[in-house]
């Protein structure tokens, strides 16, 4: 799809992802609040394979891991696996139409979100239930218009 990425399009969209990932959201509504870092995530490792892959992934993690003040490596291990998953399946996602993509960013994502969630159980936190795969769905809803948002920028940019 794209071939080159615009470096400041990436650098200002990873911010505004850590930014709302930690961004005060209404109490109620708090559990379908968007996974905006995993969901870029999934866009750049998509979008760009060769410059974007687990180490990237890993990093940002370990910085949400720190923004949030979650135990080190909950996000970072979880970026990363999200990371790996969009690398292995790339290929076959380009031919998706744009439906088809959301759903594979609901299954990531929610691998995801399992993960975390598992891991927060294993450490004493964490809900019972289905409540966690929230963010998941929410996320599927916004791929649309993220990647249209992005691809435009990129392809202006880029």
């Amino acid at each position: 799809m794209l071939s080159v990425i615009s470096y400041p399009v990436f650098a200002i969209s990873i911010l505004l992802g850590l930014i709302l990932s930690i961004s005060l959201f209404p109490l109620g509504w708090f559990e379908f609040r968007p996974e905006w870092l995993a969901l870029l995530v999934f866009y750049w490792t998509f979008r760009a394979p060769a410059q974007f892959g687990v180490l990237w992934a890993w990093c940002l993690g370990l910085l949400l891991d720190v923004l949030e003040a979650t135990p080190l490596g909950v996000n970072a291990s979880a970026m990363a696996l999200t990371a790996f998953l969009v690398l292995t399946v790339h290929q076959r996602l380009r031919m998706f139409p744009l439906i088809q993509q959301c759903l594979m960013v609901f299954l990531l994502l929610g691998i995801n979100q399992m993960y975390v969630h598992f891991i927060k159980q294993i450490l004493g936190g964490g809900d019972a239930g289905f409540s966690y795969l929230w963010p998941a769905l929410t996320s599927a809803l916004l791929w649309p218009p993220v990647c249209v948002i992005l691809d435009g920028l990129n392809r202006k940019l880029g």
